[in-house]
């Protein structure tokens, strides 16, 4: 071999051994996804949900066209939440108002049908879409507390979403007024807050569970 060719693999080496794999930019944890229509949409514009946009009055609300004590709860429940994902109105605002009305009526047909719900909030989570997240940790925490057994549900799926909290523990984004009215948390704030409530409402294993993934959380069941 050439000392031409030695010197220039020599180079090639300590060039490799010096180098370092670019790092990704903060911005791109950050950077919404694309938005793509969900099956919600598809459902509701084809006529197949039992919920329509109410427009009469002056506040938004949605009517439904069955009542809640009959409606399938395995099947529509985790169609709303993938509804959770849409950030163009008004299919956002009927799949979170849907959800919300659900869960206070659902009572134990809620808890069988958790496993089904974890695929759509992390989808709507991976959006990234800051509007998109705050009513999806509204979500959370009403699910969490809406039947018994549902929080400790949950505790086995954490590693599926509690990530992207991680991520966004520290975000100061504030949601649009309407959302929340007169007081409006940051999505941080939203994000601790969600946390707190899973430890809570997750039983034992629950603190645990969300050490492994966010290893700076402090436990606020003493609080």
């Amino acid at each position: 071999m050439s000392g031409e060719n030695k010197e220039s693999k020599t180079e090639a080496k300590a060039a490799m051994k010096n180098s370092m794999a670019a790092c990704p930019s903060s911005a791109a944890v950050f950077s919404e996804g694309p938005c793509r229509p969900t099956v919600f949409r598809r459902f509701y514009e084809r006529g197949d949900m039992p919920i329509q946009n109410d427009s009469r009055g002056r506040r938004r609300s949605v009517r439904w066209k069955v009542a809640l004590d009959v409606l399938d709860y395995h099947h529509f429940l985790p169609l709303f939440f993938d509804g959770l994902a849409e950030s163009l109105s008004p299919y956002n605002f009927i799949a979170v108002q849907g959800i919300h009305e659900m869960l206070d009526h659902g009572g134990p047909k809620i808890l069988p049908v958790v496993p089904q719900l974890i695929a759509p909030i992390r989808k709507a989570l991976d959006t990234r879409n800051n509007d998109v997240m705050c009513s999806t940790m509204k979500v959370l925490q009403h699910l969490v507390k809406s039947a018994d057994g549902v929080g400790e549900a949950l505790v086995p799926h954490f590693k599926h979403f509690l990530r992207v909290f991680c991520e966004f523990r520290c975000k100061t984004y504030t949601p649009h007024a309407t959302v929340y009215g007169p007081k409006k948390p940051s999505l941080g704030e939203l994000v601790e807050e969600t946390l707190q409530i899973l430890e809570q409402r997750g039983g034992k294993d629950a603190f645990k569970a969300i050490k492994v993934i966010i290893p700076n959380y402090h436990s606020c069941v003493s609080c």
